[in-house]
C-alpha cells in the first residue's frame, strides 16, 4: 500500500507515549488538514462483554459545547406538517418508511412517534446496523417531537459499545478551543463512568485514545 505524504509526516510521532488530553490535542493540531475542519474523535476501551445483555452500554448525551455540526433529522410521524414546523429536515409517515427501505439515507438521526413503530420493522435491518433505529431509551421514540428535534440538533452524541467493548464518539471540531474539546471529551468519559453496568468486573475504563478525522491516534491518560 502506498504511503501518502501526509502519513509520512507521522513518522516522528511517539505512538507508544501516553499524553495528557491537552497535549494530545495540541500535537494533533499539527497534523490537521488545511482543506476542511476535521473533528476530534475519542475511542474508549471498556471492560465489558458486549455479547451479554447485562453489559450493554448505549446512551445519548449532550456535549457542553456541541459537536460543531448540525444533525439532519428525519421524523416518522402521521403529522408531518407539525414535525416540519418543529424543525425536522425530513418528515413523513409510511411513505417516508418506504423511501428509506428503497435506499434513501439523507439524514443523521431518526425520530419516530410510538404509533409508527410497528411499521418501522420494514426498515429495522437498514437503520439498525447504522445505529439509527429509533429507541425509547435514547429518546428517539417520543410523542414530543419538538423536544426530540431540539435535542438531536443541540450537539448530542450517541455512546454505543461496539465489538470488543470500544466506544467511538466525536468530541467537536478542531476549530474549537482546546479547553472546549477537553470539556466535551470529559463529559463523554464521565457519562461512560456513570453508565458502568453492574455486571462489569475488573477495570472498567481500560484505555483512551484520541485522533482527528484523517490524523493519527494518540493514547491519553485516563
Amino acid at each position: 500500500m502506498k504511503t501518502t505524504k501526509r502519513i509520512q509526516t507521522w513518522a516522528n510521532l511517539d505512538r507508544e507515549k501516553v499524553y495528557t488530553l491537552n497535549d494530545a490535542i495540541e500535537v494533533l493540531r499539527g497534523f490537521t488538514s488545511k482543506k476542511f475542519d476535521e473533528s476530534l474523535e475519542i475511542a474508549v476501551k471498556l471492560g465489558i462483554d458486549v455479547t451479554k445483555a447485562d453489559q450493554q452500554v448505549r446512551q445519548m448525551i449532550s456535549l457542553p459545547h456541541g459537536t460543531g455540526k448540525t444533525a439532519r433529522v428525519a421524523v416518522i410521524t402521521a403529522d408531518a406538517a407539525a414535525a416540519t414546523k418543529a424543525g425536522a429536515d425530513i418528515a413523513g409517515g409510511e411513505e417516508l418508511i418506504d423511501k428509506i427501505a428503497g435506499g434513501f439515507m439523507e439524514f443523521d438521526r431518526v425520530i419516530a412517534t410510538p404509533d409508527m413503530m410497528p411499521k418501522m420493522s420494514k426498515v429495522a435491518r437498514v437503520l439498525g446496523p447504522k445505529g439509527l433505529m429509533p429507541n425509547p431509551k435514547l429518546g428517539t421514540v417520543t410523542n414530543n417531537i419538538a423536544e426530540g428535534i431540539k435535542l438531536a440538533k443541540s450537539g448530542q452524541v450517541e455512546l454505543r459499545a461496539e465489538k470488543k467493548g470500544i466506544i467511538h464518539a466525536g468530541c467537536g471540531k478542531m476549530s474549537f478551543s482546546t479547553d472546549k474539546l477537553v470539556e466535551n471529551c470529559a463529559a463523554i468519559v464521565d457519562a461512560l463512568k456513570k453508565a458502568k453496568p453492574s455486571a462489569s468486573k475488573g477495570q472498567y475504563i481500560q484505555g483512551i485514545s484520541v485522533s482527528t478525522t484523517q490524523g493519527p491516534g494518540l493514547r491519553v491518560t485516563i
